[in-house]
């Protein structure tokens, strides 16, 4: 069942953005990133997604490190939202972020200049007691 999801979620994904996907380490846990890498990408997130699996998640790769803002728009469920520096250093996290329920929507915004935002399931930080100052691994 879960590699029938998976199946969808790619095929979904590449026939509407011709999405590139990397690995991710947080701890132990391994993840499969869609990369935003691009303003257009950034901007489409993971708007109108019905479900987030445990193990996916987007990264959003900003060209300078500073300070970063995102928001809920045209979200479908929560997520867990985590600002890093250019060293993938956790600067922020905030925790179960619910979809935008009108206009306008909130922002949730880094304290500390931030390079990525990396974008997961709701409270899988907590599941996998991750914390600012944790570094998280991947390639871009």
């Amino acid at each position: 069942m879960k590699s029938k999801f998976w199946v969808l979620i790619l095929l979904g994904s590449l026939l509407y953005s011709q999405a590139r996907f990397i690995p991710l380490y947080i701890g132990s846990a391994k993840f499969l990133v869609e990369v935003a890498d691009t303003r257009e990408l950034r901007i489409k997130g993971l708007m109108f997604r019905k479900a987030i699996a445990d193990d996916y998640g987007m990264l959003l790769v900003f060209d300078k490190q500073e300070i970063q803002g995102i928001w809920m728009k045209n979200m479908l469920v929560r997520l867990d939202i985590i600002f890093l520096n250019g060293e993938k250093q956790i600067i922020e996290i905030f925790n179960n972020v619910p979809p935008c329920q009108g206009d306008p929507c909130d922002s949730y915004i880094s304290k500390l200049p931030a390079k990525y935002v990396l974008e997961i399931r709701a409270n899988r930080c907590k599941e996998l007691d991750v914390k600012i100052g944790d570094t998280i691994f991947f390639v871009e």
